[in-house]
């Protein structure tokens, strides 16, 4: 049985650092597909990130709202790409966010969040943890999904 089928940001998007697509789509029936979205942060395609402010002696800022703002955009991109613009982040149904610090973190992330799902009604079921570091330790915040569009 087939995985389903890879999707790829064009070249001049963030590209995955290690051998994944940047989603999966499986067919439920004809005109219903699940996309599964792999763990998505707020890298841009040049390499760079939202929410991180970098600085002349080396160091960085790093911003939870932008950082958390960001994935979400980046997911939207993702799924509208996948889907040729059929689906949308508001077709997500599952979330898992993982956070590097819980304690800083989770209200920031939350507010952000809600912009996008002002009604707890509409949004995905979501499960937050917390981790001990991302792949880049500028990241704060990396979400993967899963998202079920008629398309």
């Amino acid at each position: 049985m087939s995985n389903g089928s890879a999707y790829f940001l064009p070249p001049e998007k963030a590209q995955g650092l290690a051998n994944y697509p940047h989603a999966r789509l499986h067919p439920a029936s004809p005109a219903v597909r699940t996309i599964h979205v792999s763990g998505t942060s707020s890298r841009r395609g040049d390499g760079t990130w939202d929410g991180v402010t970098e600085h002349p002696d080396g160091t960085w800022s790093l911003d939870i709202r932008q950082q958390t703002a960001a994935v979400l955009r980046n997911i939207d991109t993702i799924i509208r790409g996948a889907t040729n613009d059929k689906g949308t982040i508001r077709n997500v149904v599952d979330a898992t966010v993982f956070l590097t610090d819980l304690t800083r973190d989770y209200q920031g992330m939350n507010e952000e969040w809600n912009q996008v799902w002002p009604d707890r009604g509409d949004a995905p079921a979501r499960t937050t943890i917390g981790v001990k570091e991302l792949p880049n330790p500028r990241l704060l915040v990396e979400i993967k999904c899963t998202a079920i569009c008629e398309c």
